[in-house]
């Protein structure tokens, strides 16, 4: 008896079609990216970004949002 496997590159396709079309694309990518680990250091990316702001103007921001 032969056993003929599949590339994991195709298992995922098959897999990632499969997920789509029973959740829908939104739960697909919410279900995938729970195995992401993510990169970089938040907390320095955060400081760095919120370097020459207050709080009060991040705060005044969102409500003109």
């Amino acid at each position: 008896m032969t056993i003929q496997t599949t590339s994991l590159y195709q298992l995922t396709q098959q897999a990632i079609h499969i997920l789509v079309k029973e959740v829908g694309v939104a739960d697909t990518l919410r279900f995938i990216s729970q195995f992401s680990t993510g990169y970089g250091n938040y907390t320095e990316e955060r400081e760095e970004l919120f370097r020459d702001i207050s709080l009060d103007e991040i705060i005044s921001q969102i409500r003109n949002t």
